[in-house]
């Protein structure tokens, strides 16, 4: 089996933030962290170091996750992209065993028509397919962006639109990505939909998506709820937010602000043991749980606004 090595260099002071990131993909991760290495130096394993280590610059670290040849690496990489942006991470990735060139477009063949929820189907520009009579088709050209249905989180979050959303609806999509599931609330029926997302190539890439689809949706870039619009000062009827878990565990107090009492929020992008913890933030800020879904270690969340 073939590997490619996908590494992030950061700040000593950002490591545990990267990790967090990069085990949300994979569960084995290898850090290189040489922060320490002096007191190291001080032992009887001193003089076994290699001279380039111990020359090593002290104030940064690295940490690396092996991607398999089956899985979609592009979409690895936009996820590691986007979540670094929203926690306000400068770093560094590089992509061992496998050149920039190749990895741009070879991700294609990884992507085909998904079922994310009872009757929506994903299905890739490039890609034919043909519809049964009842499936909800969204055309998907993901681009460089993170959201082409084939996540578990994606697939989650779009299962609980599906449920949740009903006609007339104001949808908020926080961390928008590719826009998929603002896309998916639209087709469902909802009124209003608006999506935001840090990075300017999601937006643009979303707002592609949107018209491919044949979808009314306000794309803007915002960081999480700082530039956040209320339509003609209506509250949302339903929010989505399928990011990671410390970034909803910030969000946590403002989010309420722009949900109608009685409305929804489904949390997403949680690994399965930091759930409790991103519940008791939500629950503390005036929402109760009303469902969860759970699949490979991953899980969305369901709230509703007391």
């Amino acid at each position: 089996m073939l590997w490619t090595q996908v590494k992030v260099t950061c700040k000593v002071s950002d490591l545990d933030s990267v990790c967090a990131v990069m085990s949300m993909l994979e569960n084995s991760v290898q850090i290189e962290d040489y922060s320490d290495l002096d007191t190291t130096l001080r032992t009887v394993y001193g003089d076994l170091i290699d001279e380039s280590i111990k020359n090593a610059d002290k104030s940064i670290a690295s940490c690396s996750i092996y991607v398999p040849e089956e899985r979609n690496l592009s979409e690895y990489l936009s996820y590691i992209k986007t979540k670094l942006d929203e926690l306000k991470i400068s770093a560094k990735t590089e992509i061992i065993g496998c050149d920039e060139e190749e990895w741009s477009t070879a991700w294609k063949k990884y992507y085909k028509p998904t079922r994310v929820g009872e009757h929506i189907v994903v299905v890739p520009s490039w890609e034919k397919y043909s519809p049964k009579d009842d499936d909800v088709v969204i055309d998907m050209d993901p681009g460089m962006a993170f959201g082409t249905g084939t996540h578990e989180t994606t697939r989650l979050c779009a299962a609980l639109l599906e449920k949740n959303v009903s006609r007339g609806d104001y949808m908020l999509d926080v961390g928008s990505g590719s826009g998929i599931l603002a896309i998916v609330a639209k087709k469902m029926g909802a009124d209003y939909v608006a999506g935001c997302d840090i990075d300017e190539v999601a937006v643009r890439t979303e707002k592609e998506n949107a018209e491919r689809n044949g979808c009314d949706i306000d794309f803007y870039k915002s960081d999480l709820l700082k530039g956040v619009k209320l339509h003609c000062g209506r509250k949302f009827d339903i929010a989505c937010a399928n990011i990671v878990a410390d970034i909803i565990i910030r969000m946590s107090d403002d989010i309420g602000g722009f949900i109608r009492a009685g409305g929804l929020l489904i949390a997403s992008g949680i690994i399965d043991e930091r759930e409790a913890e991103v519940d008791g933030a939500i629950v503390s800020n005036g929402f109760e749980k009303i469902d969860a879904l759970h699949e490979k270690g991953w899980c969305a969340c369901l709230y509703r606004k007391k």
